[in-house]
């Protein structure tokens, strides 16, 4: 089993991985197909199925299946360019994606939501198709966002979870148990095991500069966020409190009657600059999804900002140590909110943070799986039920509760020895059931839980 670490931690936007980077990257894909199409389409239509029409206005999935078929991805995208093109297409009533001909595309009359059953392949779904001249559909394809905006087409997803058709890696790890296993073997960390299964794809300095691209992203993302306030949009007039509570923070240093917890307000302060950053729509890093993604550049900056002997030159292994641990948890059950809850999303967020932290600060491959085990086991059971379908409340706050919780699962697998009562293993298939059992309310549909018991506005 091989998972990138690029695959894992993606540059894209807010503000949801699975819903708005998704629903664009099946676009993009959909548009592919028709680029090597003997025929000519003449038209396009979407509909949304499961939680992507349920919370899908929240998440901006409307948006982001408009822009994709106009052609714009999540990497290289530009706001003010998409403005012009989504006042432009909602004017004109046609997309014009790079390499096809103009397609007519009315979003109100040919993007539908369907609030009935979801699709039988996973709660996030969507069909898209093209239409002849005469509006008949000549080509459909149905697409499934899994998560971390991973995308399927239905005939991948039922062709199983590990689709990595390229070469053998070194060290194909599957569960903790083998990574482990493999670790004693070799001699070697979990990042170094890591970066030697990248290599076997990359070269070395395509691998450097992607992982400090990331970095830069993740910390820049961070900067913005301490930097700016105001409401974010979508109705719920939720106010950005990152930066006064930065500022508060940097005015209390140096006293001597600060209180050792405030340690706490540092590690939240910087995950909830990053989800307000990704509730503002703005350049986020899937880690591994938008929802949890300020779990982990928050325990790197603690750490770097902290911890004494912090470098960050231990960036890169963070990275890896935590991609590693990521991809356990996707191949093995789920970084899906709309799967398995928000355990899925800012549980395996901490999961992969606490490992990270770990590993830098010295930590055995033992310790280190007993701090992914610990951090994952303590997020078991928990719902995802934003307000309003946005990712605000609690997504915001709940990222900085993973941090500490990510901080604090490192530091018990550090005064151990690595040994402990349940596997990280268990800790993935408990999580994997778990999310099973949930009622569907609970699984970002915004049908239960906080998103009814909260008023809206």
């Amino acid at each position: 089993m091989f998972l990138s670490v690029f695959e894992m931690f993606k540059v894209g936007i807010g503000p949801s991985s699975s819903h708005t980077m998704g629903p664009m990257v099946a676009a993009a894909r959909f548009l592919d197909m028709l680029r090597a199409a003997p025929f000519t389409a003449h038209g396009l239509r979407a509909s949304l199925h499961g939680s992507l029409a349920f919370t899908g206005v929240g998440h901006a999935t409307d948006r982001a299946t408009v822009l994709g078929l106009a052609g714009f991805t999540p990497d290289g995208y530009d706001h003010e360019q998409a403005e012009a093109a989504l006042a432009a297409i909602r004017e004109d009533k046609v997309v014009t994606p790079p390499g096809l001909p103009a397609l007519a595309f009315d979003p109100q009359a040919d993007l539908a939501f369907d609030f009935g059953p979801a699709l039988p392949g996973h709660a996030n779904g969507m069909i898209l198709m093209a239409t002849d001249a005469q509006g008949d559909v000549i080509a459909q394809e149905t697409f499934y966002s899994i998560g971390g905006g991973f995308v399927l087409t239905a005939a991948e997803l039922a062709a199983g979870k590990d689709t990595d058709d390229g070469p053998p890696v070194p060290y194909p790890f599957k569960s903790a148990a083998e990574m482990l296993e493999m670790a004693s073997a070799s001699g070697l960390s979990i990042a170094a095991m890591k970066r030697a299964n990248e290599l076997s794809r990359r070269s070395v300095d395509d691998l450097d500069r992607g992982l400090a691209r990331l970095w830069e992203v993740m910390n820049a993302c961070i900067e913005r966020g301490l930097a700016n306030d105001g409401i974010l949009p979508g109705g719920l007039k939720v106010r950005r409190r990152a930066k006064a509570i930065h500022d508060q923070l940097l005015a209390e240093r140096g006293r001597n009657l600060t209180a050792p917890h405030t340690i706490n307000d540092w590690m939240s302060v910087y995950a909830m600059a990053v989800n307000e950053e990704n509730a503002a729509g703005g350049q986020v890093v899937t880690a591994p999804t938008n929802g949890a993604a300020g779990v982990v550049p928050a325990t790197i900056r603690y750490w770097l900002d902290h911890v004494p002997g912090a470098s960050a030159r231990g960036v890169p292994d963070f990275l890896l140590t935590a991609a590693a641990i990521g991809g356990l948890v996707k191949f093995n059950a789920s970084i899906s909110g709309a799967e398995a809850g928000c355990q899925a999303e800012v549980g395996s967020a901490s999961a992969m943070a606490a490992a990270g932290l770990c590993a830098v600060m010295g930590g055995s491959p033992e310790q280190i799986e007993n701090a992914a085990e610990i951090a994952l086991e303590h997020h078991l059971g928990m719902t995802c039920d934003p307000v309003k379908g946005l990712v605000q409340v609690p997504c915001i706050e709940r990222n900085g509760l993973g941090a500490i919780k990510a901080v604090s699962a490192a530091s018990l697998a550090l005064r151990g020895d690595g040994q402990h009562f349940v596997p990280l293993d268990a800790a993935i298939e408990t999580m994997r059931q778990t999310g099973l059992d949930m009622s569907e309310k609970y699984k970002e549909t915004s049908l239960g839980g906080l998103a009814v018991n909260v008023p809206n506005c």
